[in-house]
């Protein structure tokens, strides 16, 4: 039987959602957002940062929200599990020998054994946060999935909003840091996301099915002006700090909603089938070997140097001057991104094919058609 063609739409989404991580890396690394410790003479450019910012904080959690949404409701496949861990291997272990022949600074020639290990172990050493979570989320997907067809619809709610309280509510309104709470950079927000996206396909989305892009657009608007608002009150009262942080983490309310709505505002697009959505397909399939690339350990800090003293030599301060390395940033990581995991995908899908027959490859086959079953 013929793979189902994915949504072109949602691929779309995976590519936006990709975009915009890129630009908060972008933000992050050129110091364009409003901070605590800077509350007087604010260049104009970190207000226009921290506004896109607002607006693109969403992106992980509407990538989590992909995987619940539509995994839910698919078997869980070690293949794609492993596929997955090697992706990241690829990265990890072939990236260091570029600078390393260049002759410039690695993880491994600052820390010896343990940068090796980060390189060896991505998942254990969290290189990429986001792939360790969404690693561990991956194994997690049978459990999870068995979870929401067994519960009663009531049961489900329950499980939701006890997780959601622990996880998001208590943590969106506490002016205070929680030791329990990891800001959603780790497995079990991304569990929360996952659940929720699973009760939303099995029962309907509700309001987020009628107004998605007016909550996504009213939840960014929100990320922001609490944002402005706290940095304004930190001026006044120290103890602001860290509350005027909460609006840009993962597993703020504000954040999860804005991610829902966009979600299920791509999902209600229609694309017209041909060349153009086969293209977005494509580029969606490729999409998330652009994090692996830039965020790197060995390139994480290194890219926004590189790029800026390319297009602004003189280092001119400016909006326009913003804007400009923010578009040239991105569409280099973005295109460099792409061809590096276009290789990759070649290389893997010919290395695929001769591992088939191999008695791992039988063994792994054998896995995914258990689960199928079950």
């Amino acid at each position: 039987m013929a793979e189902k063609k994915r949504l072109a739409s949602i691929e779309l989404l995976r590519i936006l959602a990709m975009v915009m991580v890129v630009v908060m890396h972008f933000m992050r690394e050129s110091d364009s957002l409003l901070s605590a410790e800077l509350l007087s003479e604010v260049p104009g450019r970190v207000f226009f940062g921290t506004f896109l910012e607002a607006f693109c904080i969403v992106a992980v959690n509407a990538y989590v929200f992909i995987s619940g949404y539509f995994g839910c409701r698919s078997s869980f496949k070690l293949s794609k599990v492993i596929a997955f861990l090697c992706q990241i291997w690829f990265y990890s272990l072939l990236i260091p020998l570029v600078p390393a022949c260049l002759g410039q600074p690695t993880l491994m020639k600052e820390t010896g054994i343990y940068g090796l290990l980060s390189y060896v172990l991505p998942i254990e050493s969290e290189s990429y946060w986001f792939a360790t979570s969404y690693f561990l989320l991956l194994l997690l997907q049978p459990v999870l999935n068995a979870a929401a067809d067994k519960l009663t619809r009531k049961q489900f709610q329950m499980t939701i909003f006890f997780l959601l309280i622990l996880f998001c509510g208590i943590k969106s309104i506490c002016p205070l840091p929680l030791a329990f709470d990891k800001y959603g950079y780790d497995l079990f927000w991304f569990v929360c996301v996952y659940l929720v996206a699973a009760y939303l396909r099995i029962y309907g989305g509700g309001i987020l099915e009628r107004h998605p892009f007016k909550i996504y657009g009213i939840s960014c608007i929100l990320i922001f002006a609490m944002t402005a608002g706290l940095w304004k009150a930190c001026r006044y009262f120290s103890g602001a700090a860290y509350y005027f942080t909460v609006p840009f983490h993962y597993n703020f309310i504000f954040c999860l909603t804005g991610a829902a709505g966009l979600f299920y505002g791509f999902l209600k697009i229609s694309l017209k089938e041909g060349r153009g959505t086969e293209l977005i397909r494509r580029i969606g399939k490729y999409s998330f070997g652009i994090y692996l690339f830039h965020e790197h350990p060995d390139i994480r800090y290194s890219w926004y140097p590189f790029l800026k003293k390319l297009i602004n030599p003189m280092e001119i301060d400016s909006i326009s001057m913003f804007f400009a390395e923010l578009i040239f940033s991105v569409v280099i990581l973005f295109a460099a991104g792409l061809v590096i995991e276009w290789v990759r995908n070649v290389i893997f899908g010919k290395a695929g094919r001769l591992l088939r027959n191999t008695a791992a490859g039988r063994f792994i086959l054998q896995a995914d058609e258990e689960f199928k079953n079950c």
